[in-house]
């Protein structure tokens, strides 16, 4: 499933490719992609994009006919843009078509949806209104409180999305590696000092896996259908059995909290 970094990167070239652009035409070719009703097109069409934005692992296209459209990729959701005309292939749900080019929206597992809503509607959506914190949005100082407050392992609470937004498998994996954290630890009885670099950690390589557009594990593309790069850099997440690059250890491969977790059992204590 893409994480921040790889809604981060769709984001980015949203806003670079249809900022200010306006909405010519769209075809709905699979309906049961949006996720609670069923929109009319002409509450989009000549619409100008407005701002376009993300929140946790949504993207958010704000529209100048004062609506926002929700996007969620769900595991194999894409947004490509192509040439006018190209034709949809079989797992086009969307084509919204621009004055230089065509935004299909592609999905191979249909887990990703899209919803229409006012931006007054906006704020009593609840599944926006639940999200935790965004990495990038919160103090160290909160972080660490919050973190603290719990009473859970750390990686399935650093993936809930209520708690932290906008991370997942991989990055939950990585990031817990450079701060030398176990993924089993207690969360509330993690030191101050390494919750700090837990924090510090998250920044770090957040930040540098949407420089290098996103991880890409086996279907994300970014907006031009190119695959990202952040993979080459992983240092545990899907090296189970091979030796850590900080210590020679193996990597561990566990499933904990029904989610698979790679680890350093030397590294990692």
């Amino acid at each position: 499933m893409p994480e921040l970094p790889e809604v981060q990167t769709i984001v980015d070239d949203l806003k670079n490719k249809i900022r200010v652009a306006r909405i010519i035409d769209i075809k709905i070719l699979t309906k049961s992609i949006w996720r609670y009703k069923y929109p009319r097109k002409r509450s989009m069409i000549g619409a100008k994009v407005s701002d376009v934005i993300r929140r946790g692992k949504y993207i958010l296209i704000y529209l100048s006919t004062n609506n926002v459209l929700v996007i969620h990729l769900g595991m194999t959701g894409k947004l490509i843009f192509v040439k006018v005309g190209s034709k949809p292939d079989k797992h086009t749900h969307v084509v919204f078509k621009f004055p230089d080019s065509d935004l299909h929206y592609n999905d191979v597992r249909r887990f990703g949806f899209m919803d229409l809503v006012s931006v007054d509607a906006l704020k009593g959506i609840a599944f926006l209104n639940k999200l935790g914190p965004d990495p990038f949005e919160i103090e160290m100082g909160e972080f660490i409180s919050i973190i603290k407050s719990k009473n859970r392992m750390i990686k399935p609470l650093l993936m809930n999305q209520d708690i932290i937004s906008g991370l997942g498998n991989i990055y939950s994996d990585e990031i817990l590696f450079k701060a030398r954290i176990h993924p089993r630890s207690i969360s509330s009885r993690i030191r101050k000092k390494k919750l700090a670099k837990l924090y510090d950690s998250a920044r770090e390589i957040l930040e540098r896996a949407i420089e290098a557009r996103g991880s890409s594990i086996s279907d994300f593309v970014d907006g031009s259908g190119v695959r990202g790069e952040y993979q080459n850099s992983h240092l545990v997440y899907g090296r189970g059995g091979q030796s850590c690059k900080r210590c020679g250890a193996k990597i561990k491969r566990e499933i904990i909290g029904s989610r698979s977790a790679h680890f350093c059992p030397r590294c990692q204590r």
